[in-house]
């Protein structure tokens, strides 16, 4: 399946940014400006168009595993979320490798996230200076580090002297000399003050040469994969939740006989079918007691964020739909569009149906998950009351009951 990764990046980079916003404080088009930054430094090392498409690809990412490390953290008592002072910048790093280790750019970007934390003088997560660490990373670093410090995107005069003495400051501590030499080089003023939020994205685009990619069914269920995890771990109420999705909507189009791709295609689509959950805030995903309407109307808002997510990736028309359409029922009384049985073809429908019975079956903190029988009777109610395909019902029975 051919598809750009610029196009993956620009749609992932902003449900990232919400992430590292609550962790890091990060701002607006975080990940934009620093790839941007980092891909406009590489030109002067002389990097060519595939190193700048991977090294853009490791500046966009090199935060995926936020939500993964506060899941784990939290699992074992301490909320990072509020004691910023106890991140450990090593373990998220680790993460972050391991959860790109699979796709197709990896291994000319190998160990780009995993050391973007290092400092020069060798006082980093992993004790290496600037001689043995590699310059994805340090691009990546020097470019994070100064926007999470002082959000470029909202340039004027004074701050870019600071950004220039804080920069300067840090020569051979924290950046090493050469990176220095070069930010201060590129990051001019009129630079910095282009990458408001209004420009950032033509920036990025113009710079970058696109490379449409012809991914294979395993690359596609690779990157599906690791968009789950930073889905899932969002919350510890569905800590499992697009990738049981994904599992089971795959095993449904292989009962229906579905070509290879269409399967692919759709397990694509169950993993990324909740990535709009990344823009709600966590205080809201995580309430124990009942939300209010106000709150359970923001999370419905999720559907609608796929849809708006997905729609930056273009050839996925088919994917994007069956997505971002998850919540919504035969009778037009689902979200986020309304829509009626006229207007969900199979797949759509199928997507619905998984999606309800995922969530039945899942053990959260506060309900035990259902037995198979028991979410069939509810599934059975729900298609007496017009809201699910019948059909679709009773096969799911004879495909997961057996």
């Amino acid at each position: 399946m051919l598809i750009s990764i610029n196009n993956i990046l620009y749609a992932l980079a902003d449900s990232l940014d919400c992430v590292e916003h609550e962790l890091f404080g990060a701002s607006n088009n975080h990940s934009r400006r620093v790839a941007y930054m980092a891909i406009s430094m590489g030109r002067e090392f002389g990097l060519e168009d595939k190193q700048q498409l991977n090294l853009a690809a490791s500046a966009v990412l090199h935060d995926n595993a936020l939500t993964e490390y506060n899941r784990s953290e939290l699992n074992r008592g301490l909320d990072v979320l509020s004691d910023k002072s106890a991140v450990n910048l090593k373990d998220h790093c680790i993460m972050g490798e391991e959860n790109v280790s699979t796709l197709p750019y990896f291994q000319e970007a190998k160990g780009a996230i995993l050391y973007h934390h290092e400092e020069a003088d060798g006082t980093g997560p992993f004790g290496l200076t600037s001689e043995d660490t590699p310059l994805f990373s340090r691009l990546i670093h020097i470019a994070d580090i100064t926007d999470v410090a002082f959000d470029l995107g909202n340039m004027d005069y004074n701050k870019y002297r600071h950004v220039m003495n804080f920069v300067d400051g840090s020569r051979n501590s924290r950046f090493d000399d050469k990176v220095v030499d070069v930010f201060v080089r590129v990051c001019t003023y009129g630079e910095l003050c282009r990458m408001d939020d209004a420009y950032i994205d033509a920036l990025l685009k113009n710079a970058l040469p696109m490379i449409p990619v012809d991914y294979t069914n395993e690359n596609l269920e690779g990157i599906s994969s690791m968009f789950a995890r930073i889905t899932d771990y969002k919350s510890s109420f569905t800590c499992s939740h697009s990738q049981g999705v994904a599992d089971k909507v795959r095993k449904m189009a292989r009962y229906y006989g579905c070509s290879d791709e269409e399967t692919a295609k759709l397990y694509f689509a169950g993993a990324l079918h909740d990535i709009g959950k990344l823009k709600i805030e966590n205080d809201i995903l995580e309430k124990p007691e009942r939300l209010t309407s106000e709150e359970y109307a923001q999370i419905q808002t999720h559907a609608y964020a796929t849809w708006e997510i997905l729609g930056g990736i273009d050839g996925i028309d088919d994917i994007r739909k069956w997505a971002s359409l998850h919540h919504e029922k035969l009778n037009g009384s689902g979200y986020p569009f309304g829509k009626t049985g006229d207007d969900l073809d199979r797949n759509d429908r199928l997507m619905a149906c998984v999606d309800i019975y995922q969530a039945l079956t899942e053990s959260r903190p506060y309900k035990k998950g259902m037995s198979h029988e028991q979410v069939m009777e509810i599934m059975n109610q729900e298609v007496s009351r017009g809201t699910l395909d019948k059909n679709i019902v009773s096969d799911m029975d004879k495909c997961f009951g057996a």
